[in-house]
């Protein structure tokens, strides 16, 4: 049953001085949080499971009732207090409703074995009072579905989805070079040279049209682009271990082996003083630049051996690269006409321009 409710005596009561207004306000944001951290344990309020009904007076049977016994006691009183029979008889319809939804709690409650336990121990332990609103409503708030299959089931469509993109990406990346004169002529030579360009011509004189002749002659062409050019950054040929579904099963592989290459980073070059290689010069680099790999792989192979012939990864020379490189990128900017043209807009028109017009 629940507690009667008692008034929340603050410790200050006893402690009230003559010292005059200034203590007032101490005394009483004391009394507040008394009340909060202090407040008489109740295991019955309004909003959670039958209020300040039991559940099982509610249905009129014992905490020991079976399933069974529940289920008859719930039909009966079902019956009974049933809005359509008590429309003639009772005066008040909406007080035989309520009564109607409170039966109907009480078995929502009780049926269920883990709602069942929950309710119990909220009985056993008025005390506990947030931790009963917690399992409450994270019970009434729960997804109907399983959160683990929505989850596979987004991260595949994801996946999927993704992997078709990049496809996308890489083949329109490949129609557009072969229309290039640069690698049309290469891709060709290189056709003709493997005879895979006369090997078609000899199969089309008989069945095939000039069409068809064409179509397969473009496809070749495509294919030598594919197998011979190398593409990198975002139009690059997509890997089945570059989409999501690979990379979240991979997650621990991944992070292993950083933690190995981390291990062995410090023990060779921070502990023995080691110098650094090839590939440690540029990782260094990269970082000091704060591009992604894809990023620094798409550089030219002369800017990597100019980095390394100014030995950028060291911090210094580093810094003064980046310094001569905004310097020069403002005497571009300034010897450019577009921005000469947009600086003088600015000046004459743009919106930090304030002007009278004469009527």
């Amino acid at each position: 049953m629940a507690l009667p409710r008692r008034r929340c005596p603050g410790p200050s009561e006893g402690l009230r001085s003559g010292r005059g207004p200034p203590l007032l306000p101490l005394l009483m944001l004391w009394d507040v949080l008394w009340c909060l951290c202090f407040r008489p344990a109740e295991a019955l309020v309004e909003g959670l499971y039958c209020g300040k009904r039991v559940c099982y007076d509610v249905l009129g049977v014992s905490r020991e009732a079976s399933k069974a016994e529940i289920a008859r006691a719930y039909r009966q009183l079902a019956l009974r207090y049933h809005p359509d029979r008590q429309r003639d008889r009772d005066p008040d319809p909406e007080a035989a409703q309520e009564q109607f939804l409170l039966i109907a709690t009480a078995y929502e409650t009780l049926k269920d074995e883990e709602t069942r336990k929950d309710y119990d121990y909220m009985l056993d332990h008025p005390e506990e009072y947030y931790s009963h609103y917690y399992h409450y409503y994270s019970r009434r708030l729960a997804p109907k579905v399983d959160v683990r299959i929505v989850i596979l089931v987004t991260v595949c469509a994801i996946s999927v989805f993704q992997f078709f993109s990049w496809w996308s990406s890489y083949n329109e990346a490949i129609n557009y070079l072969a229309t290039l004169p640069k690698y049309r002529i290469q891709a060709t030579e290189i056709a003709r040279q493997q005879g895979l360009l006369n090997t078609a011509r000899e199969k089309g004189k008989s069945r095939r049209s000039k069409e068809e002749l064409r179509k397969e002659q473009e496809e070749i062409i495509k294919d030598v682009i594919k197998t011979k050019i190398d593409i990198k950054g975002g139009y690059q040929k997509p890997q089945i271990y570059d989409i999501l579904f690979f990379q979240i099963l991979l997650t621990p592989f991944y992070l292993c082996k950083y933690i190995g290459w981390y291990c062995w980073w410090i023990y060779c070059f921070n502990i023995k003083g080691q110098e650094y290689g090839e590939e440690e010069k540029l990782y260094i680099i990269r970082k000091h630049m704060k591009m992604s790999k894809s990023q620094f792989d798409t550089l030219e192979e002369n800017q990597k051996e100019t980095f390394l012939e100014r030995r950028l990864w060291i911090r210094e020379n580093y810094e003064l690269y980046k310094q001569e490189q905004e310097e020069e990128l403002k005497k571009k900017m300034a010897m450019d006409p577009r921005w000469k043209r947009y600086r003088r807009w600015m000046r004459n028109e743009g919106p930090g321009r304030l002007t009278f017009i004469d009527d």
